[in-house]
């Protein structure tokens, strides 16, 4: 047993999708979550700046006493995480390779991507897919403006809905799509009546929540805290988070400003 917390990195509210399902899989967890929201978006950054910003996001969570990182970012983990996971001794967990794992339990080879520009550009889902799977055929799209949209709130409207038309146009005859940026999650009923009812939308969060309690499980690290509890953590305040948060959490959300802490990322 082990009740330290787990910590949570990504580079703004997103990530806040793959901690809901963590908290749901893992009731008597704590949890830390740090969105790097003063340097979003991460998409169109250079990998070496994300290897960069993604070792801070893990070092300032470990500072905090965390036994476990998750890396709730797709950029991040596409480029940064082989990087960075054997520098720190504790696991360090990705949303690809959890995702992946489940994809092949399904057998589906019709494979769809949508990402940030970054992610896409990294390939670290077309190859993670490609080893993992015979015969896979993915098709992958870069989406950069749908996690500015989410960050802003516009999950739900037309503005959201033309962009969504516009993206996933080119794709052709997929039976499963990766929403490949952490994200894209709140825009899965825009994403739905776009595609259709009969292609499988994976929300990766699901998959790195099962991945986290069979790690947690194995180093006999899972807590039994009465009460969960979450501290948030955010390098910029002045922005909707708390407000996209707490829709999606469905309870108030108020982060904490990070700043002497953090003078190593300014």
């Amino acid at each position: 047993m082990n009740n330290n917390a787990i910590g949570v990195f990504d580079s703004g509210v997103g990530g806040m999708t793959v901690l809901k399902e963590l908290m749901k899989t893992l009731p008597n967890e704590n949890f830390v979550y740090f969105g790097d929201t003063k340097r979003f978006p991460y998409g169109s950054k250079s990998k070496e700046s994300i290897i960069e910003l993604t070792k801070n996001g893990i070092e300032f969570l470990i500072s905090k006493g965390m036994k476990l990182v998750v890396i709730a970012c797709g950029t991040a983990t596409s480029q940064a995480l082989e990087e960075v996971k054997d520098l720190y001794n504790i696991p360090i967990v990705g949303v690809i390779t959890p995702t992946v794992n489940y994809i092949k339990e399904t057998g589906k080879k019709q494979i769809g991507v949508i990402a940030t520009a970054g992610t896409i550009r990294s390939k670290g889902w077309e190859n993670a897919i490609i080893n993992a799977i015979d015969d896979a055929n993915v098709q992958s799209i870069a989406c950069p403006l749908l996690a500015p949209m989410v960050e802003e709130g516009w999950n739900d409207n037309k503005i959201a809905e033309l962009a969504i038309n516009e993206y996933l146009q080119p794709f052709n005859k997929i039976d499963l799509l990766i929403l490949g940026c952490t994200h894209y999650p709140l825009l899965t009923k825009v994403i739905r009546k776009k595609i259709g009812n009969k292609v499988e939308i994976i929300n990766i969060g699901e998959h790195v929540a099962k991945e986290t309690k069979n790690i947690l499980s194995d180093r006999n690290e899972v807590a039994q805290n009465k009460k969960q509890e979450l501290d948030i953590y955010l390098t910029e305040t002045e922005c909707k988070f708390n407000e996209v948060a707490s829709k999606l959490l469905g309870k108030e959300v108020k982060a904490k400003q990070v700043k002497e802490e953090l003078e190593f990322l300014n």
